[in-house]
């Protein structure tokens, strides 16, 4: 592998090499900056450049770049560049991006490529329409991307929220496909896959828990967040590693305009984060930071064994820029973040993330970004008596460290668009070490480090194959080394299905010793047809490769959760995924699109390698965990649907989601398929968003979930011995019952300061209720005797909010 990927790039810069020559003249009419680029052989010319926002500097991601004479154009890259191939002559380029002013710009190409690098300016009137999908004109029908939801931070401010506070995490809950089990659960759930199944990335470092407080409020920060992207289907073959879908935080780079200073103040964290630019204008920086403070709050009020506890979280997110010259642009990002809850008793858990990525133009049609990357995720469990029992105490530890480096190639040959490079990844699995002291006496015991190495090479084309017919198509090759310093164990297979199995046989491995190899093939498809101005048919499968795991047989997953490599006992998870769907937009059509978008999509997912776990099994400092692991297979399929207006005083968006997600393991349920602990067969999400004419200062919004309840294990029968009642399930089932349905109602109302002249600072109080009728959804339901009679079991239905939550946050821009 090590040389295949130094050939690609010294081939393709051998073949550019002649592009950087010659001397001719193209012409350019318009006051736009630009600058003109060095001539090529032949006809085929090229428009480059890179699409700012004018305000402060930012890149814009998604802008269009249409050609009216042939009905092509380009879009921008996560970067703000674009590249249009064409013929000799002279062009109109309408360049148009959701929110901001439409520019049209005149290109005369002679005999040499052009740069045009652009800025665009937000409409002076806000722009009150929902933007989720689309970033250009009509961008879900054009687009070739299918199961695709872009989540602009304008909108996310405009959305209900728990305590008030903007979180993406619960915002993309609202969006068809994506679920979650119940508040107080960590992490989302796409299109029947487990949350471990779901990639996270944060300026394309991944983040392994993306949760503060048991999954109440997300670790990204509104303040200092640019773009949201999450990708279900079609997935491009630059993206591995998971199975379910990719969610591509990308961070703002920083005004490089002038100085600002945001913040919010609420009832249970604040925030703040300031920005600049740096080097006369040539770079920029971005500092948001956020701590919580209902422990601060509460410490008068806590007594016994509360007095002192400690529940709170905090982070810190930073971002800098630096433009070396008009080819080279270099960005530092990183991320930390700790979430610390308990007492005598406690635990805490956090992410650090540290992305550094030099964006390099080899030449007009050819774009590279680099990027190596540090993550680190840990955790820790403590009792610490020590001022009880001085001499008594426990912690134990446990963490995931990724190394990584990624070299990604964009190269545009006219209606082709061809992506390539690779990825390496070293992986450091730490699953627990353990200190106890008792009376005095100390004792260290624990887990020995897994060690894993991941590579993967890649390549894809987006291909414009005739006018109303586009074809997106790649593959990606993925191998694993489950490596050494460690010990390999051997399990007995002669046991009764869904029992423990014993070691016979334990094998050691020197430092960098290959224990096991996997490879896996994963090719990538897409097609858009366009039936007509306004409606295209789309299609899409994908196969991917997964090969780390997350272990957990909870009720829902929690932080302290054990990762593990796949190992010569854990196969690599697979999932090979087809969808379709039908979108068409209509109604009247104004500078931003259609009033009205509509989609339907379907699909079918195949998973392999499915963990699962025998009753009673031990995850915590199991040495022998994998013995207590069951491998099977799953299957996930159902409708979503989506309709949305993006004009008028009224506006928002409805989804609909039917779905079902399965299993079947040897050794559980009888060996029969079983619904999967994340099984939802209806969603119904709703957001609305109300812009009164006559009340200037004042936006009002609401969102109603329906769903139905997740599966459970109840028993089906009882025992008595010696005057206790034991429940008992006789028939091995699993998930055999539903909880109640959920729904929730939520709203919320923003005032806007007052303008005045010279006024420089910017800022709204916003007012929300969440859970506005005072549900009591159930999060869980499980078994006791009744007090008053032993003899009676009661299910007790188990509710994180029991009741309507009322928030005020106060939010200013200087």
């Amino acid at each position: 592998m090590k040389h295949i990927l130094p050939f690609w790039l010294c081939s393709l810069l051998i073949y550019f090499m002649p592009l950087q020559s010659g001397s001719a003249q193209a012409s350019l009419n318009t006051a736009g900056n630009s600058t003109q680029a060095k001539g090529v052989r032949g006809a085929a010319l090229t428009i480059s450049g890179y699409i700012k926002d004018a305000g402060n500097g930012e890149g814009l991601i998604g802008v269009s770049v249409y050609v009216k004479e042939t009905g092509t154009g380009a879009v921008t890259n996560s970067y703000g560049f674009y590249a249009v191939t064409l013929p000799a002559g002279s062009y109109n380029l309408v360049i148009s991006y959701v929110g901001y002013t439409r520019q049209t710009r005149t290109v005369d190409l002679v005999d040499r490529n052009v740069r045009l690098d652009l800025e665009l300016s937000q409409e002076g009137k806000q722009l009150q329409e929902v933007v989720v999908s689309t970033k250009r004109e009509d961008d879900n029908v054009k687009n070739i991307e299918m199961s695709v939801n872009r989540i602009d931070v304008k909108t996310l401010q405009r959305i209900p929220a728990l305590l008030g506070e903007v979180d993406v995490i619960r915002s993309i809950q609202l969006l068809p496909g994506v679920s979650t089990v119940g508040e107080g659960a960590t992490g989302f759930n796409v299109r029947g896959g487990s949350i471990d199944q779901n990639l996270v990335l944060l300026d394309e470092a991944p983040v392994y828990n993306s949760s503060h407080l048991f999954g109440f409020f997300s670790v990204f920060n509104p303040d200092a967040v640019k773009d949201v992207k999450l990708i279900k289907g079609g997935i491009p073959a630059n993206y591995g590693g998971r199975i379910a879908s990719i969610l591509d935080v990308r961070l703002k780079e920083g005004n490089a305009k002038k100085p600002e200073l945001n913040g919010g103040i609420g009832l249970i964290f604040s925030r703040l984060s300031y920005e600049r630019p740096l080097f006369n204008g040539k770079g920029s920086f971005i500092v948001a930071a956020r701590r919580s403070y209902a422990d601060v709050l509460a410490q008068p009020f806590l007594t016994g064994d509360l007095k002192g506890a400690k529940f709170y979280f905090y982070d810190l997110t930073a971002k800098g820029n630096y433009r070396i010259n008009d080819k080279n642009t270099v960005f530092l990002s990183g991320y930390l973040g700790r979430d610390v809850f308990g007492s005598d008793f406690g635990f805490n858990w956090g992410n650090t993330t540290l992305s550094a990525r030099w964006n390099h133009v080899f030449s007009d049609r050819l774009f590279l970004n680099t990027t190596a990357y540090y993550s680190n995720y840990d955790y820790s469990l403590n009792s610490d008596l020590k001022g009880k029992r001085p001499n008594d105490f426990f912690r134990t530890d446990s963490r995931i460290v990724d190394y990584s480096l990624k070299p990604d190639f964009s190269l545009f040959l006219g209606k082709n668009t061809i992506t390539f490079g690779g990825q390496v990844i070293a992986h450091d699995f730490q699953p627990g070490t353990a200190t106890a002291a008792s009376s005095g006496s100390v004792r260290t015991f624990g887990i020995a480090s897994k060690r894993a190495m991941e590579a993967a090479l890649y390549v894809g084309n987006e291909q414009q194959l005739t006018p109303k017919l586009q074809l997106q198509y790649g593959l990606r090759y993925s191998l694993f080394n489950y490596v050494g310093e460690g010990e390999a164990y051997t399990f007995r297979t002669d046991v009764p299905l869904g029992s423990r199995r014993e070691v016979i046989t334990t094998v050691g491995y020197r430092g960098g010793e290959v224990i096991k190899t996997y490879g896996n093939w994963e090719p990538r498809f897409s097609t858009k047809l366009d039936l007509s101005d306004n409606s295209s048919l789309k299609f899409s499968y994908n196969r991917m490769a997964q090969y780390i795991h997350l272990v957990s047989n909870t009720t829902a997953s929690t932080p302290l959760d054990i990762w593990t490599p796949s190992t010569n006992n854990i196969k690599p998870q697979i999932a090979d995924q087809v969808a379709g769907g039908y979108f068409k937009n209509f109604g009247r059509s104004s500078g931003t699109g259609s009033e009205f978008e509509a989609s339907v999509e379907v699909y079918y997912k195949w998973l392999q390698n499915q963990i699962d776990y025998i009753d009673g099994a031990s995850l915590i400092l199991n040495k022998y965990l994998e013995g207590d692991l069951l491998s099977g297979k799953g299957r996930a399929y159902g409708a979503e649907f989506y309709v949305k207006r993006n004009t008028g005083v009224v506006n928002g968006w409805i989804s609909y989601t039917l779905a079902k997600t399965e299993r079947q393991v040897d050794g559980i349920n009888n060996n029969n398929w079983y619904p999967t602990r994340f099984d939802k067969r209806h969603t119904l999400t709703s957001v609305l968003l109300f812009d009164p004419p006559h009340a200037k200062r004042w936006n009002f919004s609401a969102t109603f979930t329906l769903a139905s309840g997740t599966p459970g294990t109840f028993p089906t029968n009882r025992f008595e011995y010696q005057g206790y009642v034991v429940p008992q399930n006789t028939d091995n089932a699993r998930n055999n019952y539903r909880i109640p349905a959920y729904h929730r109602l939520d709203l919320a109302a923003t005032l806007q300061g007052r303008k005045r002249p010279g006024k420089r600072k910017d800022d709204n109080w916003v007012f929300s209720i969440y859970n506005v009728y005072a549900r009591k959804n159930a999060f869980s339901v499980y078994f006791q005797p009744n007090a008053d009679s032993p003899r009676v079991t009661e299910a007790i239905r188990y509710s994180v909010f029991a009741t309507l939550i009322p928030s005020v946050t106060y939010n200013f821009k200087l």
